[in-house]
């Protein structure tokens, strides 16, 4: 994506790179399911302590598909993804999404029009209250918000529900709601 560098990292990795708070912009796209921080799993505790820092500066963050749905029973994770009850949550894969756009104005949806994608879809509770809802569907098989932003602490966050595989990553709109999304976090709009 042109003006964007990438650094990929695994989690583990990221929790113990100090210059993780160098970065403009975290992306998550994790899944993990045990709530960090009792010390059972090996870099535990520094997961918990480098997720709790999230917010304490502008540093974007951006909660990519699978990540919506991690650490479930984790208060503060509910907190920055802005839905409060993660639980019960049922996958589907490859299906045919009509996406509509919620909030023209918007740096990362405006001059968007509707648009289809192939993606796996979450049945689960959507954003709730301090959420500014972006796209939207009304696909059986899905939460109604597919993307919105928030505020967490001094962060601004993004949210976006799709992203599964290789049939969303090469929808050109996909694509460009992810580009304007890390630019929009990193303030550069």
């Amino acid at each position: 994506m042109p003006e964007i560098d990438f650094y990929p990292q695994h989690m583990e990795d990221f929790v113990f790179d100090e210059a993780r708070k160098q970065y403009g912009v975290v992306v998550f796209y994790n899944s993990h399911t045990a709530t960090p921080g009792n010390g059972q799993n090996w870099g535990d505790r520094e997961m918990y302590a480098s997720i709790k820092e999230l917010g304490e500066t502008e540093q974007g963050i951006f909660i990519l598909h699978h990540a919506i749905v991690a650490w479930p029973k984790w208060q503060l994770w509910s907190n920055i993804v802005g839905i409060q009850d993660r639980s019960g949550v049922d996958g589907y894969t490859d299906q045919t999404i009509h996406i509509e756009v919620s909030n023209k104005e918007h740096h990362i949806t405006r001059g968007l029009t509707p648009f289809g994608i192939v993606d796996e879809t979450y049945a689960m509770n959507d954003a709730g209250e301090g959420s500014d809802v972006l796209l939207t569907t009304d696909h059986p098989k899905s939460m109604k918000t597919i993307a919105w932003t928030r505020q967490y602490k001094n962060a601004r966050v993004f949210c976006y529900q799709s992203g599964h595989d290789n049939q969303a990553y090469t929808n050109p709109n996909f694509r460009k709601v992810v580009a304007r999304g890390i630019h929009w976090l990193a303030g550069r709009t």
